[in-house]
């Protein structure tokens, strides 16, 4: 039941606050039916929700990839499973506290960014973050088109000996646009249509992983094989230089979703159904299938004397043809399950945050896939050194930065107390400077700079120097995700209580 409030003041429920009947902001530069908080009556997400959203978010292609590239880089199953536990139990605690603000205030992660960086200046960490979900989405949609296309080429046979488009044959680009539209047309449904597909694609996809266990099992002869692959590291001066970067690569997966996991947790029934739906779906999920992951390419390595860590180029290799199809079908289902939720929904609710009297939902969703081609996307998964150390280090720098900012203002400032009705007000307390909090974007700018300064690749396998963008800073680059956190965070902090804090 709703607590009655003073008119004008938020009503709360248990601890959930929702605006008062009648208080309702109108300003068109702020406001849309989108970026409002989402009444009390309409945030019933429950724990099995949010740890189905996980699930299907876990099982997919490319953090399968994740997984099996650490293989490829030279880790024995062991390192590559410790690696990538130690990173999501580290990036579960940034979730657990940025999700609090979804049930409690029923806003999305743009609007709880006006609290800390102001009513414009959230419109900074919205764009990063939009443009790094439509990357993601770019990635997703050509490593699913992809999949199709191999499987189907080995099902009907022909596919690849095709004319050619830009290198590549016209019937990969047919795959790559047909799984584009169809992530689109899913997405276009609602929130509500997501829940229902995310409850049962999870499941799904964990019968598909299992199932391509057995048959790489079969073909090395048991388990015994798939164990046995030694540790081309070992655990001495060779391991130390992959595994920080690495670890930082992990937590830079999720780092995104770190900061917008609002867009969800809004929906949330309540603290208890966030909390305990993301801590049960999120690093147990990640872990057992990274332990399928480094098992299924070490068998590979086995049978055919080099890690295959493309779990599509490795269903491929059957020729039965029932195989193929289940292969194909959970590749659809996998992709479909991730990109949707992790990388449509908060790009639409960026964008929209831009202009919310222009772009909705909707229009933000489509933006997102128009954006999502034009960076070409099968460039930035060419090898593991570039999609682990470069791509994933580089963004999770910068993210951590803003994760840092959001964390130190929500908990170390304002003790989760928010102005709600005043997140959507130009008169409000969050307009510091013109709607731009100067110290926000100061702790943004350092942190940035010292997380992701030092950026570095060995030649031929990046685009940085090989002593790093600012040189002095090199060392920091393997930590970027941990540094941009700290620094931010703690800055941000000082400078805010030097002053009064709003509200």
């Amino acid at each position: 039941m709703t607590a009655t409030a003073p008119k004008g003041r938020p009503a709360i429920t248990d601890d959930r606050v929702e605006l008062a009947p009648g208080t309702v902001p109108a300003d068109p530069r702020f406001v849309n039916d989108d970026l409002l908080p989402v009444p009390v009556e309409r945030r019933r997400w429950t724990t099995y929700n949010f740890t189905a959203l996980w699930v299907g978010m876990a099982h997919n292609i490319p953090s399968w990839m994740l997984a099996s590239g650490l293989v490829a880089l030279g880790m024995d199953w062991r390192q590559a499973v410790l690696t990538i536990a130690l990173a999501n139990v580290i990036v579960l605690l940034p979730m657990l506290l940025t999700g609090h603000a979804g049930p409690k205030y029923g806003i999305p992660f743009p609007v709880l960014a006006r609290a800390s960086f102001g009513l414009r200046g959230a419109n900074l960490p919205a764009l990063i973050r939009a443009g790094v979900a439509c990357a993601w989405f770019g990635i997703q949609t050509w490593i699913g088109g992809q999949g199709v296309f191999v499987l189907l080429d080995k099902v009907f046979g022909g596919w690849s000996e095709v004319s050619r488009v830009g290198g590549r044959p016209w019937t990969l680009w047919l795959c790559f646009v047909l799984f584009w539209a169809l992530e689109l047309a899913i997405i276009h449904r609602g929130m509500e249509a997501l829940r229902r597909f995310e409850n049962w694609a999870a499941p799904f996809v964990i019968v598909g992983a299992l199932v391509l266990l057995v048959w790489v099992s079969a073909k090395a002869g048991g388990l015994g094989p798939l164990l046995d692959q030694p540790s081309k590291l070992g655990w001495g001066a060779d391991f130390w230089p992959v595994f920080f970067p690495s670890l930082m690569g992990m937590i830079a997966f999720w780092a995104t979703l770190s900061l917008n996991i609002p867009d969800f947790t809004r929906f949330g029934a309540g603290q208890r159904a966030q909390v305990l739906g993301q801590t049960l779906g999120l690093p147990t999920t990640m872990t057992l299938f990274a332990l399928l992951s480094v098992l299924v390419t070490s068998g590979s390595q086995a049978v055919y004397g080099a890690p295959v860590w493309d779990p599509v180029a490795l269903a491929a290799k059957t020729d039965n043809v029932f195989g193929l199809l289940f292969a194909l079908v959970t590749v659809l289902v996998a992709t479909l399950s991730v990109n949707i939720a992790a990388n449509v929904v908060s790009p639409a609710y960026d964008l929209a945050h831009l202009a919310p009297k222009l772009i909705d939902f909707r229009t933000g969703a489509l933006i997102t896939g128009v954006v999502g081609v034009v960076i070409m996307p099968w460039k930035l998964t060419a090898t593991p050194e570039l999609y682990i150390f470069t791509w994933l280090g580089l963004v999770g720098g910068l993210l951590g930065t803003v994760a840092g900012i959001l964390i130190a203002d929500y908990w170390l400032v304002r003790r989760t107390v928010l102005d709600l009705g005043g997140l959507y007000r130009a008169d409000g307390p969050y307009w510091y400077r013109g709607g731009w909090n100067p110290v926000a974007v100061l702790a943004f700018a350092v942190g940035g700079v010292l997380a992701v300064g030092g950026s570095h690749s060995a030649p031929g396998t990046g685009p940085f120097p090989e002593d790093g963008l600012i040189p002095f800073l090199e060392p920091l680059a393997d930590y970027g995700w941990a540094v941009g956190l700290a620094a931010s965070l703690l800055l941000y902090t000082a400078l805010m209580r030097r002053g009064p804090a709003s509200p």
